[in-house]
């Protein structure tokens, strides 16, 4: 009776924690399906090509990083005010956040460009490919404000609990995608499946914002009501953002060593990482997907004073992210050489791609725990300590065993390092999830 009673005053928290993620997982799932367009796209026209934008991706993934920092210091804010009924409230914050978005991501489209000649020299790319990388990295760092504001506004509507809209103009985003890259490719190469990519960024981010800021009746702004400045809001931001970014930056500046660790290893290892990295990514856009819906969710609840109800959503949306991504993972293990068939024409890196991957997928469902748990805290504000945690996880246990193990083991050296340091960072992330004063506090 007792599990029976359980099961019932859980379903409804459960019902809703899935009607908000299935959007979200779609979204997660349309943006990996687009860097497999652009892997396959890519990939036949040869290991040298391939190698060429995973060489600079991890740098992408930094600024990528930042972008998503920004994000979350102002999305959170919103999902209080909404949960609070502050409807004026969150469209100020929103006003703020385009502020702010505006700026951040115009610098770092500058210090792309003017890096990008340069970059792929940095990471030890061979000379083979560093024109190429350069060319794909350009493209990318005058796509930034566009995928700024496209990120900005998806979490603004997810927050206000607008799953659909995002995953709609996600899933057009991708076939736009397929269609510039089929036209641009041919053309320009590695450089026009960036330009494909940011074309089609450009067009969705549009649209994105006119639906958050125009067509959304609880975030549409107007001119009759003057938003105030408030240095509150900026400092909210800045207090959840900043370990955010912090976390982002140093993580992707892991990976960045990461590369820089397996470049000596050759093209075909390159190659080989790069597409393992994109096929395991199908794995976790479910745990990403709950996380974002984990955010909203305990958001609002903290925002409205219902600590118990917060944390109820945390640990429901936390074993909901390790399920899923404990079968996506088992899932990839048996289908991954049909994917890499799909991705490169080039035998030897369809085998080491497959091999290292499988020893990645071990780890996916406390990956998932780490993912959505983080999503979760984020929610109630929680985001310094977690960041911490992030932080000492990959730089110590990640590169640490990289250091000790590529040396002998090659890329599956690296591979074992990434899996053993998923394994931890989610442990450190439940043991958060339990102790975390932030429920109680509501902040």
């Amino acid at each position: 009776m007792l599990k029976k009673k359980n099961w019932t005053e859980l379903k409804p928290q459960i019902v809703q924690v899935w009607s908000l993620s299935l959007p979200a997982i779609l979204t997660q799932i349309t943006t990996i399906v687009m860097q497999y367009i652009d892997s396959a796209m890519v990939g036949a026209l040869g290991a040298n090509a391939s190698a060429a934008i995973g060489l600079v991706s991890t740098t992408t993934w930094l600024f990528s990083g930042i972008l998503y920092a920004v994000s979350a210091g102002f999305s959170v804010q919103v999902a209080h005010r909404i949960g609070g009924e502050q409807e004026e409230g969150a469209r100020n914050v929103v006003r703020h956040g385009l502020v702010l978005a505006l700026l951040v991501s115009g610098f770092l489209c500058l210090l792309g460009a003017a890096i990008s000649g340069k970059l792929p020299v940095w990471l030890g790319g061979d000379a083979a490919i560093c024109e190429d990388a350069s060319k794909y990295f350009l493209v990318y760092a005058l796509m930034i404000p566009f995928s700024q504001f496209n990120s900005l506004c998806s979490s603004f509507l997810q927050c206000c609990g607008d799953m659909m809209t995002p995953s709609v103009l996600n899933a057009v985003m991708c076939g736009l995608d397929v269609v510039f890259n089929m036209l641009l490719i041919p053309h320009f190469g590695v450089m026009g499946a960036g330009m494909g990519t940011a074309l089609a960024c450009a067009v969705i981010a549009v649209v994105m914002t006119w639906k958050c800021c125009i067509c959304n009746p609880k975030l549409r702004l107007n001119r009759k009501e003057k938003g105030q400045f408030e240095g509150k809001i900026l400092k909210e931001a800045l207090k959840i953002g900043t370990p955010v970014a912090v976390e982002q930056i140093a993580m992707c500046g892991a990976m960045v060593v990461s590369t820089v660790i397996i470049a000596p290893l050759g093209t075909v290892a390159i190659a080989a990482h790069s597409f393992a990295v994109t096929a395991e990514s199908f794995c976790y856009m479910p745990g990403y997907g709950i996380g974002s819906a984990a955010t909203t969710l305990v958001g609002r609840s903290v925002g409205a004073g219902e600590a118990a109800l917060a944390k109820r959503y945390g640990n429901i949306c936390t074993a909901m992210g390790a399920i899923f991504m404990a079968v996506t993972g088992v899932l990839m293990m048996v289908i991954c050489p049909v994917v890499f068939r799909i991705l490169t024409p080039d035998e030897n890196v369809r085998i080491l791609a497959a091999q290292v991957l499988r020893i990645g997928l071990l780890a996916e469902p406390l990956y998932g725990v780490s993912i959505v748990a983080a999503g979760a805290l984020r929610g109630t504000g929680d985001t310094l300590v977690p960041s911490l945690m992030n932080l000492v996880s990959i730089w110590v246990v990640r590169l640490g065993l990289a250091v000790l193990l590529v040396g002998n083991l090659g890329l599956h050296g690296m591979w074992i390092a990434m899996a053993v340091e998923l394994c931890v960072r989610g442990l450190l992330m439940l043991y958060r999830q339990k102790t975390s004063k932030y429920y109680k506090k509501g902040h």
